[in-house]
């Protein structure tokens, strides 16, 4: 069975740093890129960072770029998301997501397995 389990959430205040793991199995991790979305309390799941199998080619969104890195260790079939300079509106439940192949985009519905999510809390 594929699994995504994801670690290294906590609470850290305003401008710190925190490093997401996300451990998959080897199908999961093999496939054509890995992602990271976000779903803060009332607010739909957005799209965070993504990073293609060959690790050559990152996809941020606006709110992260510059803050954010997305990375892989193929040896250990991890992906990371070390997070910097974190505001209050980075709180949210963080979720690793594996795409299989490409779709086109890197929408919610490109990615085929899911991990259980891991609380951010930022505070100010």
């Amino acid at each position: 069975q594929v699994q995504l389990v994801e670690s290294g959430g906590g609470l850290v205040q305003t401008g710190g740093s925190l490093r997401l793991s996300c451990a998959a199995s080897g199908r999961a991790f093999s496939g054509y890129a890995m992602g990271w979305f976000r779903q803060a309390p009332g607010k739909e799941r957005e799209f965070v960072a993504a990073i293609r199998r060959s690790g050559g080619t990152t996809v941020y969104a606006d709110s992260v770029k510059g803050r954010f890195t997305i990375s892989r260790d193929i040896a250990k079939n991890t992906v990371s998301l070390q997070m910097n300079s974190l505001k209050p509106e980075d709180t949210a439940v963080y979720y690793c997501a594996s795409s299989t192949y490409y779709r086109g985009s890197y929408s919610q519905s490109a990615f085929d397995y899911w991990g259980q999510g891991t609380q951010v809390t930022v505070s100010s």
